[in-house]
C-alpha cells in the first residue's frame, strides 16, 4: 500500500488544533484516509465525566462511517500537551484500537504515529492489536 504520509500527517497537525481538552491539555487529531482518497479527521473532544470523553480515532471514524465510508486505508494520530511546541508519539488507546479493529481490515490497514512529517512509524492493526475481542466481527 502506498500512502502519502506526510499529508496525512499534516491533515492530522490541522485536526489536532480543534481538540477541546480542558481537562487534561492533551491536545490529538487523527486523519483517517478511506480507500477513495477522501479524508476525515478528527480531534479529541473531554468532558468531566472522562467516560463521555471521546477520542480523535474515534471522532474520525465515526464521522466516516456516518457518511457511508466503509473502506479505509490509514490513520495518522498525532498527540502532545497543548502548551509545548513539540508533541510526542501518541498511540490509540485500547478502545480506538478495538474499534479500527472492526471497521478496518486489520492486516491492510496503517497506523502512522507521529511527531512531525518526517518523524513518524507505521503499524498495522494486527501488530497493535494482537489478541482483539472478535466476538462480533464476522
Amino acid at each position: 500500500m502506498t500512502t502519502d504520509y506526510d499529508f496525512l500527517i499534516r491533515i492530522a497537525f490541522e485536526a489536532r488544533e480543534k481538540s477541546l481538552c480542558k481537562y487534561s491539555g492533551f491536545a490529538v487529531g487523527a486523519a483517517l484516509l478511506c480507500r477513495s482518497g477522501e479524508v476525515y479527521t478528527g480531534c479529541n473532544i473531554e468532558c468531566g465525566a472522562y467516560s463521555a470523553t471521546v477520542c480523535a480515532e474515534r471522532v474520525a471514524l465515526f464521522k466516516a462511517l456516518s457518511e457511508g465510508k466503509t473502506e479505509f486505508s490509514a490513520i495518522a494520530v498525532v498527540g502532545g500537551n497543548v502548551d509545548e511546541t513539540e508533541t510526542v508519539y501518541c498511540s490509540p488507546c485500547g478502545t480506538c484500537r478495538q474499534i479500527l479493529w472492526e471497521y478496518c481490515d486489520p492486516d491492510d490497514f496503517e497506523v502512522i504515529i507521529a511527531r512531525s512529517d518526517v518523524d513518524f512509524s507505521v503499524h498495522s492493526l494486527s501488530e497493535l492489536l494482537p489478541f482483539p475481542f472478535a466476538g462480533s466481527k464476522e
